[in-house]
């Protein structure tokens, strides 16, 4: 560890403070109540943890009547000292990368401790480890610093291993929660590496999941911590295969059945790393001038009473550093108050909190034990949002909390379950289930504020389960929101998941809505399917016409979206007797869009286009212009399918003069396209610009699926031109990334397509395979519309090698039309 010098600017200006508290012959708290200072911020600026801002420093300095401007160029010289770590205990989040960076590679590890205090052995154990068979086991007993140790030798591995370095908590020891499986856990990790979930097998078991994992890490260099095993069955999955990947996995227990994976077992600290961690963590000063010095055998009775354990060691420091009036004897006698060693130093920390501070933390039991920020703690408790934040600071000082990133929060495992058991013990049923309530509220009132910043054509009604929470926060846009729903995504699961628990059948309802654009974009069809088969029920249980309309009317949406059509068709019958009896407008418009998607895929123009004019009415009627001109945007597209191209210009025309802040936005975007397309022959340069331009605004938008989109109308287009090199490279792009997306569903609608390019290019073997992809894709989804059109272009390119054939797949195609004929 870096050790400060008395040069230090930092360490002088705490020094000069401290004569100004001198000065005042005031105590901490009495001077930070005449400074306006909180207590918590004052003792760091003294110990010198932290750097005062300057009004804080000005105050200081009037209190004892000193002129301020002298401190000036120290303070100046401690707010930004080079050569030296920060002391403060929070992490501070890097700047956010410029718009259009390549993100950073997942970093999930969290924060180094600063005050890592032996284990040097242990830790060269591991990292041996490590190189030898790429997998080491660390066990021992709960608060040994099992964690800390995996943690620290992550940090250190992290620049060799530049490709993920990740963490899940496997929860094998968790009170009140079952260990987490291998098959969430599976799921989560591949997620953590950004593969689609489309792409993450459903069915089958463990071992897809698993294979899946290993081929994933297999071209990576990248560090895996599994913390918090129950058992080797537990973790088995999830270890890394063949490439350079390593894993370091904790547990409380022996993992007998890894054999293969060298075990790190850890004991106790010894005494002299026990006295070294308490006096770095209390802050006392090393020589005979500290506390703990001038009473050895308080301080003796202090480490045999936290059984040097690392973390009642660093709970009972904390107590310390922040209790300048305290001797150690003070501290001894506190922790003989408690019962067992850990729980000891816990309780008597806890002790030390106000009434608002232990009620606080008490709530923060019944989290489920992800990370959590301000917010979420302010609606669990109640309280005002500063307020919220004031008590996490003090928490976190206390080490009760635990920040792995800036402005998120989390509680130990030890100190989590102290704080379940104590609120079931002091809290009431009542107000434990009142707590849960306003944080189901919460979330969905947050899920709402952020989906109101993300593009979506009609809109959301407001939130209406539960009343609105004091504070939410701020999306400055749809990044922003798309960031925290990233960020909130496993919170949000265990918030439905207690809707459906609770029967608060609202938020079952309410929640799945508003996260529908973020599904759309970053989870594939697979979870809205999951999350709106069971909104219906819960819907149905309400008994309100509005939200049983809206439960089916989604759930139809998201079996559209999964290339399930029937079963969308189903969903569509089932909502429109309620959505005509709602009377309510906007849904009447959403559901018939959604039938018009639908209607396409019969393959006949005119239904689609009387039903997205139909919505544009309705959109109009309810004052809804964004959903009118998405209504109008569909209708140029229906147009150009019909052929009527300079209409379908027209009108593209007519959305694009619509004024709107993104101009990525769904029916711009479209209108885009459309525009490119019905200019391809006559126009071709001005259509390829507008193309392009759709292109480069999925790409900034990040909206993958309609980058695929883009590339496979641009393919369409050249080849319309005559450019087939250019058209090949663009199909092809767009078909990388659908093959990243594992989204098959999307590729019915592009396969003819690029087959056809590949006729028209000269590449009739590539062509047939395209078709064939195509026909057997339309036939498992029930796609009677795209199966005669993979007929067709089958029958295109037979015609000169095997006319036969070609008759075969040409009657084929003319028969199925029929049949759609007859249907309609």
């Amino acid at each position: 560890m870096h050790q400060r010098t008395t040069a230090d600017p930092r360490d002088e200006l705490a020094a000069r403070l401290r004569l100004i508290q001198e000065l005042s012959k005031r105590g901490v708290r009495a001077l930070a109540r005449d400074t306006g200072l909180s207590s918590s911020s004052l003792s760091r600026y003294l110990a010198g943890q932290s750097v005062p801002p300057w009004p804080a420093v000005v105050e200081l300095c009037r209190l004892v009547k000193r002129d301020p401007r002298q401190l000036r160029p120290l303070w100046e010289r401690a707010t930004s000292p080079l050569p030296a770590p920060p002391k403060a205990t929070r992490q501070v989040q890097p700047p956010a990368p410029p718009a259009g960076a390549p993100q950073p590679p997942r970093n999930d590890l969290p924060r180094d401790v600063p005050d890592f205090t032996g284990r040097q052995e242990q830790l060269a154990a591991v990292l041996a480890a490590v190189e030898d068979g790429r997998v080491v086991s660390i066990d021992g007993m709960a608060g040994v610093g099992k964690t800390c140790l995996a943690v620290h030798a992550a940090h250190q591995l992290a620049a060799g291993y530049p490709d993920a370095q990740l963490y899940i908590d496997l929860h094998g020891f968790t009170e009140g929660r079952e260990p987490l499986g291998p098959d969430p856990a599976l799921r989560t990790l591949l997620s953590a590496l950004g593969v689609a979930s489309e792409k993450i097998p459903q069915e089958g078991g463990i071992e897809p999941l698993a294979a899946c994992w290993r081929a994933e890490l297999a071209g990576l260099r990248a560090v895996v911590v599994l913390d918090n095993a129950a058992d080797a069955e537990q973790v088995r999955p999830l270890l890394p295969g063949a490439g350079p990947s390593v894993a370091l996995v904790t547990s409380r227990n022996r993992l007998l059945g890894l054999e293969e994976v060298p075990p790190v077992s850890l004991s106790v600290l010894t005494p002299e790393e026990s006295a070294e961690l308490l006096a770095r963590a209390s802050g006392d000063p090393a020589g005979p001038g500290g506390r703990l010095a001038r009473d050895p055998e308080s301080a003796a009775e202090v480490l045999r009473m936290c059984g040097h354990l690392p973390l009642a060691l660093r709970l009972a420091g904390a107590r310390l550093r922040h209790r300048p009036g305290w001797t150690v004897g003070v501290l001894a006698e506190r922790l003989a108050e408690g019962g067992s060693e850990f729980d000891t130093a816990l309780a008597m920390s806890v002790r030390q909190l106000d009434r608002a501070q232990r009620r606080l933390f008490r709530m923060l039991g019944l989290l489920s034990g992800s990370s959590f920020d301000e917010y979420v703690a302010a609606a669990l408790s109640g309280l005002p949002l500063r307020e919220a934040r004031t008590m996490l600071e003090d928490l976190l000082d206390a080490h009760l909390v635990q920040q792995p990133a800036a402005g998120r929060y989390t509680l130990h495992d030890l100190v989590h379950q102290h704080a379940r058991r104590a609120c079931e013990e002091q809290d009431s049923s009542a107000d434990r289930q009142q707590a849960l309530r306003r944080l189901l509220d919460y979330y969905v009132h947050a899920a709402a504020a952020a989906d109101a910043a993300m593009p979506y054509a009609s809109g959301s009604r407001p939130a209406t389960a539960g009343p609105p929470p004091a504070a939410l926060p701020r999306f400055t846009g749809k990044h922003a929101a798309l960031a925290w729903f990233t960020t909130e995504y496993p919170n949000l699961m265990g918030a439905f998941e207690l809707a459906i628990a609770t029967g608060a059948d609202a938020h079952a309802c309410e929640l799945p809505r508003f996260m529908r654009a973020f599904f759309a974009r970053r989870c594939g069809t697979t979870h809205l399917n999951l999350l709106f088969e069971r909104a219906v029920p819960a819907a149905e249980r309400l008994g309100d016409p509005v939200q049983l309309a809206e439960a089916h009317s989604d759930l139809g949406f998201a079996r559209y979206n999964a290339g399930r059509m029937a079963e969308a068709a189903a969903a569509y019958e089932a909502a429109a007797p309620l959505v005509a009896q709602a009377g309510d407008l906007r849904s009447q418009a959403d559901l018939l869009m959604r039938r018009g998607y639908l209607s396409w895929e019969d393959g006949r123009g005119d239904p689609p286009l009387t039903l997205f004019g139909q919505a544009r009415e309705l959109y109009e009627r309810a004052g809804c212009a964004e959903g009118a001109a998405h209504a109008t945007a569909y209708e140029a597209w229906a147009m150009l399918q019909l052929g009527h191209r300079e209409e379908a210009a027209r009108r593209a025309r007519e959305v694009l003069a619509v004024a709107h802040d993104d101009p990525a936005w769904p029916a711009g975007l479209t209108a885009l396209i459309t525009l490119g397309m019905a200019l391809a022959d006559e126009r071709p340069d001005e259509a390829a610009e507008h193309l392009r331009r759709a292109l480069d605004l999925a790409r900034g938008d990040g909206h993958r699926h309609n980058e695929a989109w883009c590339l496979n109308c641009l393919g369409v287009a050249l080849r319309r031109m005559g450019r087939h090199e250019e058209a090949l490279a663009s199909h092809r792009q767009a078909f990388a990334l659908l093959d990243e997306l594992f989204e098959e569903q999307w590729k019915v609608h592009f396969l003819d397509g690029y087959g056809e390019t590949c006729r028209q290019a000269g590449l009739p073997g590539e062509a047939l395979r395209l078709h064939r992809q195509a026909l057997d894709l339309a036939a498992r989804m029930g796609h009677r519309h795209k199966e005669a059109l993979a007929h067709e272009g089958l029958a295109a390119v037979l015609a000169d090698s095997d006319p036969a054939a070609a008759a075969e797949h040409r009657a084929a195609g003319e028969a199925i039309r029929q049949d759609l004929e007859l249907g309609a």
